[in-house]
């Protein structure tokens, strides 16, 4: 018998397992028909974490990601992280958290990807033109409440997975999926949960993987970092009652007053945050950041028109990307208790409350935060020298982070930032558009970039398994 050389040997073995992206590629844009069916299933959830009337729908949504996992024949758990305590001292269960488990070569880099399936409140009375949660198809936009935050990136990367195994491929990495559903409200549970398991499940991961962000243009981009959350709501109370503006009006003090003049000092009309403290803790801006910011793809002319807008804050590219990615800012979401039906009401409300928040950038602390926020409030509401009853609480308080540019996963094409919980490498990948509506009305992803995206996290896993186990 003759035999082969060896070069032709190692020719054929590297025929065998080389990378069938084109076949894998294939495979995606016959199934995008049942991808969008899945995220339809996935949409029509009433998955609003803030919302606790709507808690068995949460816990359902993540039964139902569980058990997607599950047909894919991977180990699967649902981790029970606790409850959550409700303003009036009620105790109500938080959704389990999704844990699974794909492939377990010590000889591979395990990759664990972060999701979310719970999702902001959606009405038809907000200004939806379609109904939040049925998935309506327009002109390839896939419009439904958490199609972009967070589901479609979820079930991409599920997809992803389950292409491999269509085609009986063997996964490039070990696969870790971490999905929760309490994202919208603060991740409530989490941080305990992933510090319990830090020696279990999370022990043998490499780098994390998140895709709960978006592009600038109509490019793919590279996130490098997000700014945290200090998430507060200040309440003033004062009669026992509502009280008729025709009758009492003038003769009280009135919340609603107290409120909106203590908001006003917030921020100045031209978006100076006049709290003490609170710019004074940014770096300034580097000429090297500059430089990155000008170098950045970005059409504010086109930005504006898909806002709708006539003016924007700033009118340049570097002042405006800068602001809208390392200082903090601060937004004021609504007022509860205030009068918002249609028609009129001649009311003086008893109790108000408003919701704000102040973005997080580097060098913030959420603790220092908290107490500038609360101590500037309490000032300026003292020198209102009103009777009512001024509480600030601060209900969320995530920090900022920030990537790390030098790291090896970088030569995989993409970025990592390190983060407090777990110590390890974090990938940004987003697939979803700057214009998505995330959190907003008429919520989309389009239909190519949940295609498109899913092709890219099979990309991805491939060239993460290149990199040499040496550089984890």
């Amino acid at each position: 018998m003759k035999l082969l050389p060896l070069s032709c040997v190692m020719l054929a073995l590297s025929v065998v397992h080389a990378f069938r992206y084109e076949d894998l590629v294939e495979h995606v844009n016959r199934q995008q028909e049942h991808y969008v069916e899945v995220l339809r299933e996935w949409v029509a959830v009433e998955s609003d974490s803030s919302d606790v009337t709507k808690r068995a729908e949460l816990h359902r949504m993540m039964d139902m990601t569980a058990d997607k996992l599950r047909a894919m024949g991977c180990n699967v758990s649902l981790v029970d992280v606790g409850h959550q305590e409700l303003p009036d001292g009620q105790m109500l269960a938080l959704p389990k958290v999704v844990t699974a488990q794909f492939v377990s070569d010590p000889q591979k880099p395990t990759v664990c990807f972060y999701g979310h399936v719970d999702v902001q409140p959606g009405k038809m009375e907000d200004g939806w033109a379609t109904e939040p949660y049925n998935l309506t198809e327009i002109n390839g936009n896939l419009y439904g409440r958490g199609a972009s935050d967070n589901k479609a990136p979820v079930l991409a990367w599920i997809h992803a997975v389950e292409a491999y195994q269509a085609l009986k491929l063997e996964l490039p990495v070990n696969m870790k999926f971490l999905i929760e559903g309490m994202e919208e409200t603060g991740s409530n549970g989490l941080d305990a949960m992933i510090v319990e398991q830090r020696d279990s499940f999370f022990s043998d991961v490499d780098y994390f993987v998140i895709s709960d962000c978006g592009w600038l243009s109509l490019r793919p981009a590279l996130t490098y970092g997000t700014r945290g959350n200090c998430y507060f709501s200040a309440e003033i109370e004062g009669p026992k009652q509502d009280l008729h503006s025709g009758v009492y009006g003038g003769t009280v003090i009135e919340p609603m007053s107290d409120l909106i003049g203590i908001l006003d000092t917030l921020i100045s009309p031209s978006g100076k945050i006049l709290i003490p403290g609170i710019r004074e803790a940014v770096a300034p801006l580097s000429d090297e950041e500059w430089k990155t910011y000008q170098d950045i793809e970005f059409d504010m002319e086109y930005y504006k028109k898909k806002l709708g807008l006539r003016e924007l804050m700033y009118n340049n590219k570097v002042d405006l990307l800068s602001h809208m990615w390392r200082y903090p800012t601060v937004s004021i979401h609504g007022i509860e208790g205030a009068f918002s039906a249609p028609g009129t009401k001649t009311v003086i409300p008893a109790k108000v409350t408003a919701k704000f928040s102040i973005r997080q950038v580097p060098n913030m602390d959420p603790a220092v935060v908290k107490k500038q926020v609360t101590e500037y409030l309490q000032s300026a509401f003292a020198s209102r020298k009103s009777p009512n009853q001024l509480k600030v609480t601060m209900i969320i308080g995530a920090k900022p982070w920030l990537a790390d540019t030098q790291h090896v996963l970088y030569e995989a094409g993409k970025k990592a930032v390190k983060e407090d919980v777990t110590g390890k490498g974090i990938i940004m990948m987003p697939i979803g558009g700057f214009d998505d509506g995330m959190h907003s009305q008429n919520e989309k992803i389009s239909r190519y970039n949940y295609v498109e995206g899913t092709k890219l996290f099979i990309a991805y896993l491939h060239e993460v398994a290149q990199i040499p186990k040496s550089g984890v």
